[in-house]
């Protein structure tokens, strides 16, 4: 498997774990941490996205992960305007101060991303994995930008919600959970490539909590060496999610040791990424799982 070249690094698959650090900025993020504010400035004046990204790079995070739509079960879509609204303030202030970063725009709007490439995103992690527009793959390709193509079958039908645990899906159909995965997968693969967009520079995720029961996302983190099978690096995005506070019977502020379990038995079944709010705990979980698990 080839390396990621991108932004004057290299991410070498296989040698370590890379975690990304989500910085929402949202009003209405499920796990609480949203970072939007309508004046986008902290008490101090500083961009509070910029704020986090310093902390984020500080402790060693590899790539931020910029998003300014909630995507939590059932929240309700925003306009690419307002989206860019939210987001292009802190990303500009963060690419300026850190012009060697790996920015990633967790968008799947083709305009939205458009505008974040040009900002100083380098990476678009599309939670409909070209679904919902596969124009979108063009912009990248355009950009040389990097893609992670996330599998979702969200339905707003499919969503429960109970009290301390919020919201969940309650799971699509699914003839054979890791064979409609890996094909529905690879199907945007295929858009991706006749985008002209080379191999080595898309990502998989299984989707982790997006159109699956809280048995199935379990089987997918067990099984995610047969997703790394497919030839592609892995994305894998557990953090604080609601399969967690179902097993657990926690809220989302309470899941941290749920999180660092999924995280990792995912690293030790091949995941290349984790994608992570508490970064320093999750950076120190990778570390002790990489020398448990990874050749040196």
């Amino acid at each position: 498997m080839h390396p990621l070249r991108i932004n004057k690094r290299s991410l070498n698959w296989g040698e370590r774990t890379y975690v990304m650090g989500i910085l929402n900025l949202t009003p209405d993020s499920f796990s609480g941490d949203g970072l939007f504010v309508p004046t986008f400035l902290t008490s101090e004046g500083e961009e509070p996205g910029l704020r986090e990204a310093r902390r984020f790079l500080a402790a060693g995070v590899d790539i931020l992960d910029i998003g300014g739509e909630s995507t939590r079960p059932g929240s309700q879509p925003v306009e690419a305007e307002e989206e860019l609204r939210r987001v292009l303030p802190s990303l500009r202030a963060i690419a300026a101060e850190f012009p060697e970063a790996l920015i990633s725009i967790d968008t799947y709007k083709v305009a939205v991303a458009e505008e974040a490439l040009k900002a100083g995103a380098t990476i678009v992690n599309d939670v409909w994995s070209l679904r919902a527009d596969p124009g979108l793959a063009g912009v990248v390709a355009r950009y040389q930008a990097a893609l992670v193509l996330m599998h979702n079958r969200s339905k707003p039908a499919n969503v429960e919600v109970r009290e301390r645990l919020g919201q969940a899906y309650l799971g699509a159909e699914y003839q054979d959970l890791l064979e409609d995965v890996k094909r529905e997968l690879l199907e945007s693969v295929a858009i991706a490539r006749s985008a002209g967009i080379p191999d080595e520079r898309i990502i998989l995720d299984p989707g982790l909590g997006f159109g699956k029961k809280v048995e199935q996302n379990l089987e997918l983190i067990n099984r995610l060496d047969e997703i790394r099978a497919l030839g592609f690096p892995v994305l894998l995005g557990p953090s604080r999610k609601s399969f967690i506070g179902y097993t657990l019977n926690l809220p989302p502020d309470q899941r941290l040791e749920g999180t660092a379990a999924c995280a990792a038995i995912g690293i030790a079944r091949g995941a290349d990424i984790i994608r992570v709010h508490d970064v320093e705990p999750m950076l120190r979980v990778a570390h002790m799982t990489d020398a448990i698990v990874r050749d040196k």
